[in-house]
């Protein structure tokens, strides 16, 4: 996790990993690691260690040595950012503040193709089922990206970038059989296309268990899935490359809800099983005109179906975006670029959710440029982006970025950025029948909450300052601070009731409606440092502090908005340690503490990880490891909308056999 990267000091040693393996980062110097490169804090290639936002880097290296079986497991490697389990297949996945299972504020992209669904603002983290030997890298920007990225980068942007066909020639098969996920298998098979081009063809299905209530019972949330796809790239004359690549997967879980109901007594308990189907197409040209002076051209086709008992939700997206990236002179290094895309939504409706389908266009544009005003010293980075969408007209969301080096191993970087949330459709057009009771007249009361047609965008002003500095050749400290200042952020409030007498019988609407009438602040600290004490042994840890501070505006009666205070950890701490044994065997540990969610009642808890592995041959991996040694299993996090069980995180015993040929 060396200057906010999990893999640059901490990555790949002595197991040997194979043909399509990452670099053993634990043998690069300091002077090789200042040079280590990213892309989404400026949108081209520039050295971590000198880029001016607080970001951290996942390797390929770090997914093998984890032992994580999906993506959600894999971003708690990152310092300052909150993953919690709530069921078999949901987790709660939010950084610096504002937890809960759809977190509305953390922007996902998947090679440039955001994985963002506008009906609730939201990610659906069990549809992401990419096959981890593909991925390179995933960037975890933390803090706002909406210079570039656009709107929802408001509190993170996670950047998930997978492989060159090129990187994984060859073939790959890859089995885990563990306690909580009896199956799980991958194939890969990569090969040339003519003298400039490369393909591979992937498939992976796994199949995973009930998680557990507190009582130790099934909680009926058990799934599976299974996806395939292909990415294919091409180099013309060194100045063209073009990549074309394609998803689809399909998914069943059972899904356990506590549903509302009319008739007595009023809610029930269902269990039924939740379908989702998806697809998706991307194409990407990369044009070189000169040293410094590049362009792209990326169009993608995506398609999902999700059918539950609480929405039928058909989401098509068409994007096009284009980005040029350019020199003047010696001392402004630009990119710019422009977008648009459209989005068709489909509902079926039920009792618990209504949403009035619609088809949205947005355009954006932006442009950002680092201006150097001392040469290797002083950069500053001004940079805005404007951007459409139907919810909330024309937005600005600029950011100013400083970047001082006093030396080569010294980085310190400030920026004040301005992101929004735009509203998502729940909030703007649609119904929730969310409780039923009998009134004291002894009629049947109906609590429902309303869409608002003025609902407008969540602001930030985010305050941030970091510091990174390499003392010695083995080790580093990466410290980032914030201070963050919310406007208008989501409330529900009460509205006139009414009457009506469909469906039957007739009942009393006790009406909420979504508004905009509270404002708030988050500070805190996220540190990490990274000590390779050997050439075979390498330590990692981290803290982050975290306080909320929510208001309620004068004209607010909402009873509840102001626990989202206590709805994340105010403190998270991690240690990790890579030991590289003698006959290509590794042994990694983790540990991370978590304290309590007071809000959602939530005990601190503590979970320790490991894993054993050996390399027989050289394509050939074995592994076994554990996850949650300390405890059968604890609870993460609480279900504050009552609409179901809350599952546990459960103790993992797993063996994995990787075949590269």
């Amino acid at each position: 996790m060396v200057l906010g990267s999990g893999g640059l000091l901490s990555g790949g040693a002595g197991t040997g990993w194979g043909q399509d393996a990452g670099p053993d980062l634990t043998q690069i110097d300091v002077e090789r690691l200042l040079q280590i490169e990213v892309t989404s804090a400026a949108k081209h290639e520039e050295p971590l260690f000198h880029t001016a936002s607080a970001i951290y880097v996942i390797t390929q290296a770090d997914i093998e040595r984890s032992g994580a079986p999906n993506i959600p497991d894999l971003l708690r490697l990152v310092p300052g950012l909150e993953v919690a389990q709530t069921f078999s297949s949901g987790w709660a996945i939010s950084s610096r503040g504002f937890a809960e299972l759809y977190s509305s504020k953390l922007l996902v992209l998947v090679d440039g193709r955001t994985v963002y669904d506008p009906l609730f603002s939201g990610v659906y983290w069990d549809a992401q089922n990419l096959m981890l030997e593909d991925i390179e890298r995933i960037e975890v920007i933390r803090g706002p990206g909406a210079t570039l990225w656009g709107a929802n980068a408001v509190n993170g942007v996670i950047n998930i970038l997978t492989r060159s066909a090129r990187d994984t020639q060859g073939g790959l098969l890859s089995t885990t059989v563990a306690t909580t996920e009896p199956v799980h298998a991958n194939a890969r098979y990569g090969g040339k296309l003519g003298s400039s081009g490369a393909y591979r063809v992937y498939g992976s299905y796994f199949r995973r268990d009930h998680s557990r209530d507190s009582s130790g019972n099934p909680r009926q949330d058990g799934w599976a899935a299974a996806s395939g796809g292909f990415r294919t790239d091409w180099s013309r004359s060194g100045a063209n490359s073009f990549t074309l690549q394609g998803d689809v997967v399909g998914r069943g879980a059972d899904e356990t809800l506590l549903l509302p109901s009319l008739s007595p007594p009023y809610q029930f308990l269902s269990t039924a099983r939740t379908q989702h189907r998806g697809g998706n197409l991307l194409a990407r040209w990369n044009h070189h005109l000169s040293s410094g002076n590049d362009w792209t051209l990326q169009t993608y086709y995506d398609r999902a179906t999700r059918q539950g008992q609480a929405l039928a939700e058909t989401l098509q997206t068409f994007d096009l975006d284009f980005e040029h990236h350019f020199k003047i002179g010696r001392r402004q290094d630009w990119i710019w670029g422009a977008g648009y895309r459209v989005t068709g939504e489909d509902f079926g409706e039920t009792f618990l959710i209504t949403v009035r389908a619609d088809t949205e266009h947005q355009f954006n544009s932006f442009w950002q440029d680092e201006i150097t005003l001392i040469p290797n010293r002083l950069q500053v980075i001004p940079g805005t982006k404007l951007e459409q969408d139907r919810h909330s007209g024309w937005n600005a969301q600029p950011s100013v970025r400083l970047l001082w080096t006093p030396g080569s191993r010294h980085t310190v970087w400030a920026a004040v950025s301005r992101a929004l949330r735009t509203p998502s459709d729940l909030e703007v057009e649609s119904r929730i029948n969310s409780q039923v009771f009998a009134g004291p007249s002894g009629q049947v009361d109906l609590v429902s909450i309303f869409g608002n047609e003025g609902f407008q965008s969540e602001k930030l002003l985010a305050y941030e300052l970091g510091y990174r500095v390499t003392p010695a050749r083995r080790f580093s400290l990466d410290l980032a601070t914030f201070y963050n200042v919310y406007h208008d952020l989501e409330t529900t409030e009460p509205a006139a009731p009414f009457y009506e007498s469909s469906p039957v019988p007739p009942h009393l609407v006790i009406a909420q409606q979504f508004e905009n009438l509270m404002h708030g602040e988050t500070y805190g600290a996220e540190l990490a440092a990274n000590w390779n004490v050997t050439d075979q042994w390498s330590l990692a840890a981290a803290y982050s502090h975290l306080q909320i501070r929510l208001h309620l505006d004068p004209r607010s009666r909402s009873t509840t908005a102001e626990a989202a205070e206590n709805n994340s950890p105010h403190h998270e701490v991690q240690i990790r340690s890579h030991l590289a044994l003698p006959r290509n065997v590794g042994m990694d540990l983790a540990l991370q503490h978590v304290s309590a969610l007071s809000g959602l009642a939530v005990p601190a808890y503590t979970r320790l990880d490991t894993r054993l592995s050996w390399q027989p041959a050289e394509f050939t991996t074995l592994s076994v490891g554990a996850q949650n040694l300390l405890s059968p299993r604890h609870l993460e996090f609480g279900d504050f909308r009552q609409l179901g069980q809350v599952g546990q995180a459960e103790r993992n015993v797993y063996g994995k056999l990787t075949w590269r040929f």
